[in-house]
């Protein structure tokens, strides 16, 4: 076996134990990532964005949700232009607590999310 079927055969590996586990976890965010087809390294890139736009904001900066999908096609460049599946990515995390300012901040002012404004 060559060194290059020997690292296809291990990310498909990896591809079908990380959807194992997403299976398992069963969370609404694990559904979300297991349903779009997303690997282990392009999840592991998703977060790495969530926190990039946490910190941006936490530093007063605005940060609008098109250049929040626009980073998320460069992660998952077979869903360019879905940008219900970033709107979902984000407000999964939100609804498990985690990054929930950041949802707030790219799609808070949709008038269909008005009930999570705090008053």
């Amino acid at each position: 076996m060559s060194s290059e079927e020997y690292k296809i055969i291990m990310e498909r590996l990896d591809l079908i134990e990380f959807r194992q586990e997403l299976l398992f976890s069963n969370t609404g965010i694990d559904r979300s990532i297991y349903e779009y087809g997303l690997s282990r390294m392009q999840y592991n890139a998703i977060m790495d964005l969530m926190d990039e736009c946490r910190r941006e904001i936490d530093n007063g900066q605005r940060y609008s949700h098109a250049t929040f999908e626009s980073k998320i096609y460069d992660i998952v460049p077979n869903h360019y232009g879905d940008y219900h599946m970033c709107e979902e990515l984000a407000k999964g995390f939100m609804d498990e607590g985690r990054w929930e300012e950041v949802f707030m901040e790219l799609y808070g002012d949709m008038p269909k999310y008005s009930y999570l404004k705090k008053e």
